[in-house]
């Protein structure tokens, strides 16, 4: 138990560390305009991401967001690198950004770290949704379903690209077992 907090911990202090490693000569991210709360809460499935060292090869995950109380609650569940192996869990509290048209979250993993989750797109229906982070380092593909077509992972990284990130960064998370190894999965 304590080494996963340790681990989380350290996770979350090399993402601090990266805040400030913006380049200037980038636009600002265009957050999602008009951003729905209750439509976005629910279970999220991780399709791709920028995987960080708290997240990579980790398979089967995903995020179950929701606002109790008018604050954030993002759980975090992931099993490392085998579907054999335990379902693990973190939650993140927080609060959506005043002004922020409810597209740009503040969250902890403990006091006093906050870091920064913003919503970068979501589509009309709520079934597919990209989440980024300042700096652009992080970029997260989410679906309410397991399984995403490649016509829409493409059209969906696009849609990063658009926003000046480096798309070949990103990497598929393997939702059933037969994609563990494949290329262009973690």
């Amino acid at each position: 138990m304590k080494r996963s907090i340790r681990l989380l911990a350290g996770s979350f202090i090399a993402l601090l560390m990266t805040v400030g490693c913006t380049a200037d000569d980038q636009p600002p991210l265009t957050l999602a305009p008009q951003f729905d709360l209750q439509g976005y809460s629910g279970r999220w499935y991780i399709i791709a991401n920028i995987p960080y060292f708290a997240e990579r090869g980790e398979v089967a995950s995903s995020f179950d967001v929701s606002f109790p109380d008018g604050e954030v609650s993002d759980i975090y569940s992931g099993r490392d690198r085998t579907f054999e192996a335990p379902l693990k869990s973190y939650t993140m509290r927080g609060y959506v950004v005043a002004g922020s048209e409810n597209a740009r979250w503040r969250e902890s993993p403990f006091w006093p770290v906050y870091l920064s989750y913003l919503i970068l797109w979501v589509d009309p229906d709520y079934h597919y949704a990209l989440v980024g982070y300042p700096g652009r380092g992080y970029g997260w593909i989410l679906s309410r379903s397991p399984q995403m077509d490649d016509a829409t992972y493409r059209a969906l990284l696009a849609r990063f690209a658009a926003e000046h990130y480096d798309t070949s960064l990103f990497r598929r998370v393997p939702q059933t077992p037969e994609e563990i190894g494949q290329p262009g999965y973690q």
